[in-house]
């Protein structure tokens, strides 16, 4: 075999170019629109040697060595392709002087493994190509990949794991050497390893050599043009399928919102796979090592039985570790709702079902993605996580999931009615390893995810769950993502840039949606919906005072209340009646009969809610609405709204005046900040609830203080003067403040129970 053109050393690490390549990288990370996250236990990154990952697009190479660098300070090397330095020019030396190594050198394993013996970090990617299609699980269900080179699928890569042995091994021979007290033997590799001093050589050899494996998961894959792959076409003659296809993918990748989830496992030890025979050889031949080289050669140039027989163990323990690893970069696939859909669809094409209908789609999805975030051995993107970003599935709204739809059809691989997927040949057809990102996405998502026999287990599970469908098992679900849409809210707006106006917050009232169910139900609900500024927290009292009565009573949580002001500056109307719609939902599961009662902001969304003529409602109540307001400065808010707005635009300050200091009533539940976007949106609720009155038919009451200081009480028979019901009431409840449901004021608790007990009869 021809030796490698290469001298037996290779350049250290240039820090200063590494460093300044670092900040190089994190400039451009800016620039671009992917989104990195780095999902680990930063102990693993710490004390993890060599790192794993699996290989989709090109540029994907860079990140590792620099999302390390960024956690730990520790440099890492990397390996290329040894067609990078068959010149002496700029690309190679900068290579040579960041850690990047030949691929073909000689003595690759020795340099790596002193590199990793210096408290070095080494990049390896595995699977040794980019692996387009994402397939590496076999028809027997064995890991293995497309080969370029050759053709057809082959394993994956044993190198990683002969280099972490090596190293253990040479390990083994420090120990060995120190025992021995050789201690000209010991300051002969601290020289040659650039290692301070022989103590740390030793506290070095004690420590175990871990191989991390890493998935990264980019969501979602991209095929329409973009600004790289219109760049270079004007300036080529023309490109191959494989360059049109890398532009296209993996420009948008870094130029259109991508996320890319890098997500690290458990690590590997390499000597987990020893037996007893592999520990005793290692034993033996320990002093018979005088360089990291001779650990590396056991196998090809053995000088006893003994060197012969470890170096064939050590490729089968090699063989054992890397399915070890192999296994662990997939089980770290970021699963998203594109894996997810894939996944589906490829079953049902395997039943032989040629369409779905829609709404039993996005029903089995809905159930897998309730189930799958119990899971224990699988990753949740996200997006499947945050019900803002699963819940409209039904509504057929949800944006990511569009995104998959639209991919699909453009690629030829399903169509659509108005109340069905249909599934096409296409899915079915073998494409090209360079062309199926462009040919058949569903396929690329559904290999990725084959590993993961959770996944396609759940989806089965979901479609038998879909043909029994339990109600109240659904309306819980729909409760739990009230709940977790809080959580979520409060950990986005918990962060340091919200915190000037979160630190004057005093409220500590738990904001958390409630739904409380009476030990003898009368079969009446109630839907309680808070006011603006408050959370449910407002009516919790309320609420537990009508399920004595033997009511069901619901306590949902307006978006943007509970958390922070700004995460309501950030809330439309429609986001509210949205909050409205979905309890409502929940409780007629229960109930098939509901009352609606709403405070200020919350009986404007009642009104609403009644005029949208849901049969399972009987009546509204509606409290203090604010039509019209104590204060006339309320009037100047579209104004300053709109000059918020303007200044928010043309320069990084966020409005002249975004929030205005209130004097809450009930400082322990209200905001004390409130913004004023979110007085913009209850001024556009009440001109809409002011069109709406007049559709109204439902028994309604009204009540309202004959003193409010916040809400006029000439609102109040404007309303009942408008509402287009028969069946209304009004009456003032005697009062000078605005709180009159939560504080009881005037017996209104009663009051409601008149009404309500009118309408039981």
């Amino acid at each position: 075999m021809n030796k490698t053109p290469y001298s037996d050393d290779w350049p250290d690490i240039d820090t200063k170019l590494y460093n300044r390549s670092v900040k190089l990288f994190n400039a451009v990370k800016n620039m671009l629109s992917v989104r990195l996250d780095l999902h680990t236990d930063p102990q693993v990154v710490l004390e993890g040697d060599i790192f794993l990952f699996n290989h989709f697009s090109r540029f994907e190479t860079f990140i590792p060595q620099f999302l390390i660098y960024e956690k730990t300070g520790a440099y890492s090397c990397a390996i290329a392709s040894g067609e990078f330095f068959k010149e002496d020019n700029v690309l190679s030396r900068y290579l040579r002087y960041v850690g990047v190594f030949p691929h073909n050198h000689d003595r690759l394993f020795p340099l790596l493994a002193g590199q990793i013996l210096r408290g070095r970090k080494v990049i390896i990617f595995p699977e040794g190509g980019m692996v387009k299609d994402r397939r590496v699980i076999d028809k027997r269900g064995h890991y293995s990949i497309y080969s370029r080179v050759t053709g057809n699928r082959r394993k994956h890569h044993t190198g990683p794991a002969v280099l972490s042995q090596g190293v253990e091994t040479f390990k083994a021979a420090i120990r060995h050497a120190h025992s021995q007290n050789d201690v000209a033997l010991l300051r002969q590799w601290k020289d040659v390893l650039h290692i301070d001093s022989v103590d740390q050589l030793i506290a070095v050899a004690n420590k175990p050599t871990l191989m991390v494996p890493a998935n990264i998961t980019f969501y979602p894959i991209r095929s329409s043009e973009n600004l790289l792959f219109k760049s270079v076409e004007l300036f080529s003659d023309g490109l191959s399928l494989r360059q049109s296809e890398e532009l296209l993918i993996e420009g948008n990748i870094m130029l259109k919102n991508t996320d890319m989830d890098i997500r690290m496992g458990t690590p590997v030890n390499p000597c987990g796979v020893w037996d007893w025979r592999t520990r005793y050889l290692v034993n033996n031949i320990a002093s018979e090592i005088n360089t990291i080289d001779d650990v590396f050669t056991l196998n090809s140039r053995p000088q006893n039985w003994r060197q012969r027989l470890l170096g064939a163990y050590v490729i089968k323990n090699a063989q054992k570790s890397r399915d070890r690893y192999m296994e662990g970069i997939y089980a770290n696939v970021t699963v998203n709702l594109s894996h997810l859909a894939a996944t589906l669809i490829m079953h049902y094409v395997g039943q032989g079902q040629s369409h779905i209908e829609k709404d039993k789609f996005y029903s089995i999805l809905y159930i897998a993605i309730k189930c799958l975030q119990n899971s224990t051995v699988i990753y949740l993107h996200r997006s499947l996580l945050n019900p803002d970003d699963y819940s409209d599935l039904f509504k057929a709204t949800n944006k990511r999931f569009e995104h998959f739809i639209s991919a699909a059809k453009e690629a030829g691989l399903i169509n659509e009615d108005e109340n069905s997927y249909g599934f096409l040949p296409k899915l079915c057809v073998e494409s090209d390893f360079d062309s199926i990102r462009l040919e058949n996405p569903i396929a690329v998502y559904n290999n990725e995810a084959a590993p993961l026999h959770t996944v396609r287990d759940t989806l089965i599970d979901a479609i038998a769950e879909y043909a029994n469908a339990d109600k109240n098992k659904l309306a819980a679900w729909h409760f739990e993502d009230e709940c977790r849409t809080l959580a979520w809210e409060k950990q986005a707006y918990s962060k340091p840039q919200f915190a000037d106006i979160n630190h004057e917050e005093v409220a500590v009232a738990a904001p958390t949606p409630f739904f409380i169910q009476p030990e003898v139900a009368n079969g009446f609900g109630v839907l309680l919906v808070h006011g603006l500024l408050a959370s449910p927290a407002e009516l919790r009292a309320y609420g537990e005072y009508l399920v004595k009565q033997g009511y069901t009573v619901m306590g949902i949580r307006l978006k943007g209340h509970g958390t922070s002001p700004y995460a309501l500056r950030d809330q439309s109307w429609e986001d509210w009646y949205g909050c409205v719609q979905r309890g409502f939902n929940i409780l007629k599961v229960h109930c098939s009969r509901i009352f609606v009662v709403g405070f200020s902001t919350g009986g404007a969304l009642a009104f609403k809610l009644a005029a949208e003529h849901y049969p399972e409602m009987i009546g509204v109540t509606a409290i203090s609405v604010p039509l019209k307001f104590v204060n006339p400065a309320f009037m100047l808010v579209p104004l300053l709204h709109g000059t918020n707005k303007l200044v928010a635009w043309v320069s990084a300050f966020e409005g002249v005046k975004p929030f205005i200091n209130s004097e809450s009533e009930h400082p322990n539940i209200n905001y004390r900040n409130v913004p004023v976007r979110a007085l913009y949106e209850l001024r556009l609720l009440i001109a809409e609830i002011d069109e709406l009155l007049a559709q109204i038919s439902l028994p309604t009451l009204i009540l309202y203080g004959d003193q409010d200081p916040i809400v006029s009480p000439k609102g109040a028979p404007i309303i009942m003067e408008k509402l287009g019901s028969k069946h209304k009431r009004i009456q003032a409840i005697k009062s000078d403040r605005h709180g009159i449901l939560m504080e009881n004021i005037g017996d209104t608790w009663h009051v409601i129970d008149d009404f309500l007990n009118e309408l039981r009869r």
